[in-house]
């Protein structure tokens, strides 16, 4: 059977182009347009490539229509009722799940790798006590190269694997010594006793003074949420990542840039808006008032937290973790809460207000996780900093899979250039 083309022609020149159309497994289908400057001279348009596939993947599939989520091929709601959020890393990592054997390899190994080498930890001392977390995470992420630079040759698998394990592993102990640092507390040192969730929280809260001991359904909440943000397809800090690593650059330098593209409000930093958000607020009684200025197309108020650029329905990821918001604020005795209460009440008259059905603006994760943080005690500073930590083993799975693909080349968008045409320079006593 013949493929599927495309036939562009210029009717000014004549000259035509045969575009491909190919297919995925799933999803829709792309038209290979690499030949298109070539035959016509002319370059696509897309702001904010929405409608622009990057590269092909293996990793994640998203169907927005659908509100589907999966993980080489695993549903996310299946991984997140049945999985770790290690486990999940070896998925992403590996691509198949692993066995018995396998995934205590692997747990060993990041449960050994998470301690971070004394002078870093001194970079620390270096940064104000009120800088924020997230420049300081990508500042010392940054800085590993130069703690590493014998195993970042990126053509050798060893040294791509090694890159993996300790990224994953030192970043919850990377974003703990900059909370302490926030708090001007001693840093605490990682326990190899202790699981993933359990360590971080360990590191966060306890003190060299008293006995720490881990909340079972803080450290549970911890991986679950871990488990929803591992990875999410071409987001702009993953596509970032992948630039940044298509020049060759140490894979550290890639990560620490999807760090800072994940700063922004728009993105990572949305879970923070939505505590700013609800402060605004203020309290239950002005709920109404604030919905309407959302409904205004005039004012400037936005609901955080509501609606997602890529699920036209339901975020899969908010159905989980809807439920464990519940559970936490139950739980650890929080549901009194005057935010919370705030929150939960926004919630519920969103859920039932026909505009926002009408629209499809149903909560998204952002919206649950940082009510979620508050109530384990994560200052809101540190939102995106744990949203972070979690990504991090998507941007590594996407950063290998960049690297070994055959069609790889240094990302270099193109324009459309509306500035001024040619012109000659003026000498400035006659401007």
């Amino acid at each position: 059977m013949s493929k599927k083309t495309y036939l562009l022609q210029d009717p000014e020149t004549g000259k035509r182009a045969e575009l491909e159309v190919r297919d995925g497994t799933l999803g829709p289908s792309v038209v290979d347009i690499r030949s298109l400057y070539g035959e016509l001279g002319a370059f696509t348009y897309d702001p904010g490539f929405a409608s622009t596939a990057s590269c092909e993947s293996t990793i994640t599939f998203i169907d927005g229509a659908k509100g589907l989520l999966m993980y080489r091929g695993y549903p996310v709601n299946q991984l997140a009722e049945k999985s770790s959020f290690l486990e999940v890393c070896y998925l992403l990592l590996h691509g198949e799940l692993p066995a018995t054997d396998e995934l205590e390899t692997f747990e060993t190994t990041i449960g050994t790798h998470t301690m971070i080498n004394e002078t870093m930890l001194r970079l620390f001392n270096g940064f104000h006590h009120d800088a924020h977390p997230m420049a300081m995470v990508a500042g010392v992420v940054a800085s590993m190269s130069a703690f590493y630079h014998d195993t970042t040759d990126i053509n050798n698998p060893h040294h791509r694997d090694i890159f993996a394990h300790r990224i994953v592993a030192k970043m919850p102990t990377i974003a703990a010594a900059a909370y302490k640092h926030s708090l001007g507390q001693p840093f605490m040192y990682p326990r190899n006793d202790l699981n993933y969730a359990q360590n971080l929280l360990h590191m966060f809260f306890a003190v060299p003074a008293a006995e720490y001991e881990v909340n079972p359904i803080a450290a549970e909440a911890i991986d679950l949420l871990f488990i929803l943000h591992a990875d999410h397809e071409q987001n702009c800090s993953t596509s970032t990542v992948r630039m940044a690593g298509s020049s060759g650059a140490n894979p550290y330098s890639a990560i620490a840039a999807g760090i800072a593209a994940l700063w922004g409000p728009a993105h990572g930093g949305a879970n923070e808006a939505v505590l700013n958000m609800l402060e605004e607020i203020g309290s239950v009684d002005r709920i109404q008032k604030y919905i309407a200025k959302a409904k205004d197309k005039d004012d400037s108020f936005r609901l955080m937290g509501f609606g997602h650029r890529v699920y036209k329905n339901h975020d899969p990821r908010a159905t989980i973790i809807r439920e464990v918001c519940h559970k936490v604020l139950k739980d650890l005795g929080r549901v009194d809460s005057p935010l919370f209460e705030l929150a939960l009440k926004l919630e519920e008259i969103a859920l039932k207000d026909e505009y926002f059905v009408e629209k499809k603006l149903y909560p998204n994760v952002d919206f649950y996780s940082g009510i979620i943080y508050r109530a384990l005690g994560i200052p809101t500073s540190m939102f995106t900093v744990m949203f972070a930590i979690a990504r991090t083993v998507g941007w590594v799975t996407h950063w290998r899979e960049m690297i070994v693909d055959p069609d790889g080349r240094i990302s270099r968008p193109r324009q459309l250039y509306i500035g001024p045409a040619a012109r000659d320079y003026t000498d400035i006593d006659k401007r």
